[in-house]
């Protein structure tokens, strides 16, 4: 998908088609997984605390300090232009729904995962905008009601409405599971193109040196390997079971480009949005496919295979 989108992007007039595919097929996975989870499943992941306490604090306590170390370094190791950009990066909350597709795929606790990440996109339109001011010491602070209602409209509604038809039709969504597995890789791919689509339109190939690129790919690598053990480990340490711990590694290390974008049109002006935007546009492109195969990589486990 990034190599297509590179040689042929969504622009022009089908870019609006592809935008609204996405949208559609978001919300058809929120309905989905709303008709497929029972009642007591959603309660249960909702009322997990523990589990909801680590993903938080590794979104906007972890990822905050690492990035902010990483500005620290060197100007032959982090680009000076790149390092607020960096910063912001770690002020955003997690993922919606690749982290519900990536769950699903691994067979980990997608009820917990929709409760959890949801949360953190709710308190990421306040959380983000405070914490990116503060670090980079800024003043421009402000959030926009367009992203409550983008939750609300294209994945609470969804996942209620799910909820409300379940006893009608939850039976045969669980008796055709495979159509679930294809809408949630589907829309991975359908959020990869049409996100790296509008990177290339806008400009991404020119606004950095290959050089610059190439570290910050490797930053953007680092920092995702360093969240990815850190919350596998936590997991297990704290003795959470597989499905809880699929739920905490792909959750607690993701951060959202759909978030991302329209937060930093409103903090920051027009000359200097670009280059904010880039290490979450490489970063988004380098977690999906790191999280593609370790999703891979758990669905492969035995069934019973469900003990701490």
């Amino acid at each position: 998908m990034v190599v297509l989108a590179s040689l042929l992007p969504a622009q022009g007039v089908i870019a609006p088609m592809f935008g609204l595919m996405t949208k559609l097929a978001i919300g058809m996975v929120f309905f989905l997984h709303g008709a497929k989870l029972s009642r007591q499943a959603v309660i249960a992941g909702i009322t997990h605390w523990r589990l909801h306490l680590l993903i938080l604090a590794a979104t906007f306590v972890l990822f905050p300090v690492l990035t902010l170390g990483l500005t620290a370094l060197p100007p032959w190791i982090t680009p000076a232009a790149l390092a607020p950009g960096l910063i912001f990066l770690g002020c955003l909350p997690s993922t919606i729904q690749s982290s519900i597709g990536f769950t699903a795929i691994a067979r980990g606790n997608v009820a917990a995962t929709v409760a959890s990440a949801t949360a953190s996109n709710l308190l990421g339109i306040l959380v983000t905008p405070v914490l990116g001011a503060a670090l980079m010491h800024t003043n421009a602070v402000s959030f926009s009601l367009h992203s409550i209602q983008a939750i609300v409209f294209q994945l609470l509604i969804p996942f209620l409405a799910g909820q409300i038809l379940r006893p009608w039709i939850g039976t045969w969504i669980t008796a055709h599971n495979r159509l679930l597995s294809y809408v949630d890789r589907g829309s991975i791919l359908l959020v990869v193109y049409t996100a790296f689509s509008e990177a290339v339109v806008g400009g991404i190939w020119s606004r950095v040196g290959l050089a610059d690129l190439i570290r910050l790919g490797l930053l953007c690598a680092v920092l995702l390997a360093v969240v990815l053990l850190t919350t596998y480990a936590a997991a297990r340490a704290l003795k959470f079971q597989k499905a809880d711990e699929i739920t905490i590694v792909f959750c607690g290390s993701k951060k959202s480009l759909a978030s991302g974008v329209p937060m930093a049109g409103v903090l920051f002006p027009g000359a200097t949005l670009g280059l904010i935007l880039l290490p979450i546009m490489i970063f988004h492109q380098i977690q999906l496919m790191a999280c593609a195969i370790i999703a891979q990589h758990y669905a492969e486990r035995p069934e019973d295979q469900t003990a701490p």
